[in-house]
């Protein structure tokens, strides 16, 4: 049974699929005119359904997050996925069954895990090297050749498993102030990626090199030396996407329907059933009337199969486990009451979509990610 938005009862993630397919179509078209392969991250959606819609753009490679991830994309029809977070040799089954199934690519960055996959999986892999330039979280440092050199010869000496290049998530580009500074890091980047495709290109002639930020891949035209691009949050957008100018507030394509439970005058502030179970605790920081303020997310009005623009002046001030508590303008406060329902825009989508595990689209239908992600 279809179901109206304006009915709905409990906190929902929507999602309009029209601004997600035209969100795709642009990338797709992007890596098209830029001569790039469109290998997208199907962390942020987790769904089947959604997956086919990527499928029908002539998108044949995907990323993804686990092997969980890939077994479960892999189980539907899905048969070259590489997985970007870094191998877990732990869940040494899950690799052998994937390995056997589909063209499956490992990142490693460690000459421990390499040896542990030539030693321990027959079936041949593709083996992707993340490193990075600035972001911190995982990989090798471009800076540190002699940890490149040293995994890079194993590698070469080895006749199991395929080396297919390097690969990079320039994260700090989600932390700028805008896109100039988002042009800064994405050119830093490739002139990296440029060096260690010219120090290694003679030894490994098939080397490809890939990256994968949203906000570069959103901005940026230029691509050069770069094979693909693995984007995830561009499908739905965000809050911090708009923030660093990756996109308009229009492109955002999820809203969590949030039902209103009570109203506090003094503040003009409503509670909402939304809270950090729903949405994560992600946050940004904007200029308010008392100095910097964090918001939680920004609130929008819903008619029965869209929302609008954010509510002027309005935005979640704080979440805790299963409240949410909005600050708003005094005539929208006046407007809104108690039982009605408001969306609220996420800060960051593929937390937010985590969390719920499902999106009602537009037209009423029920769309689940992963099995075990369905909260309802």
């Amino acid at each position: 049974m279809k179901t109206n938005w304006q009915s709905l009862t409990e906190p929902t993630l929507l999602l309009d699929t029209r601004i997600a397919k035209r969100n795709l179509r642009r990338m797709a078209e992007k890596a098209k005119r830029t001569g790039v392969v469109l290998n997208p991250h199907f962390k942020t959606h987790q769904s089947a359904e959604i997956g086919e819609w990527f499928r029908a753009a002539g998108i044949s490679r995907i990323s993804v997050s686990s092997l969980l991830m890939a077994e479960y994309f892999a189980s539907h029809g899905w048969n070259d996925i590489t997985v970007l977070f870094p191998v877990n040799v732990r869940d040494l089954s899950r690799i052998k069954r994937l390995s056997a199934s589909v063209s499956l690519t490992l990142n490693v960055i460690s000459l421990g895990s390499a040896r542990f996959l030539v030693e321990e999986v027959i079936q041949p892999v593709n083996l992707i090297v993340e490193v990075e330039a600035g972001y911190g979280r995982t990989g090798i440092s471009v800076n540190d050749g002699d940890k490149i050199e040293k995994l890079l010869h194993y590698l070469q000496q080895q006749n199991r498993h395929q080396f297919y290049g390097f690969y990079i998530h320039a994260g700090h580009t989600y932390d700028v102030a805008g896109p100039e500074e988002v042009a800064e890091i994405h050119l830093q980047t490739l002139a990296a990626l440029g060096q260690l495709k010219g120090r290694w290109m003679a030894d490994f002639t098939e080397l490809k090199i890939d990256m994968g930020d949203t906000p570069g891949c959103s901005i940026m035209e230029d691509f050069s030396g770069i094979y693909a691009i693995h984007p995830g949050n561009f499908i739905f957008y965000d809050l911090t996407q708009g923030a660093v100018g990756a996109c308009e507030i229009s492109d955002i394509a999820v809203c969590v329907a949030c039902p209103v439970v009570a109203k506090e005058e003094s503040r003009n502030e409503i509670v909402v059933h939304g809270g950090a179970v729903h949405f994560s605790k992600d946050w940004l920081t904007t200029a308010g009337d008392s100095g910097t303020q964090m918001i939680f997310g920004r609130p929008v009005q819903l008619s029965a199969d869209r929302w609008g623009a954010p509510i002027p002046g309005g935005f979640v001030r704080k979440l805790s486990q299963e409240h949410g508590i909005i600050r708003l303008g005094r005539e929208a406060f006046e407007e809104i009451q108690v039982g009605d329902l408001i969306g609220v825009l996420p800060v960051h989508s593929c937390l937010t979509a985590d969390c719920m595990g499902s999106y009602l689209t537009e037209e009423g239908e029920l769309l689940n990610m992963m099995p075990w992600r369905n909260r309802a």
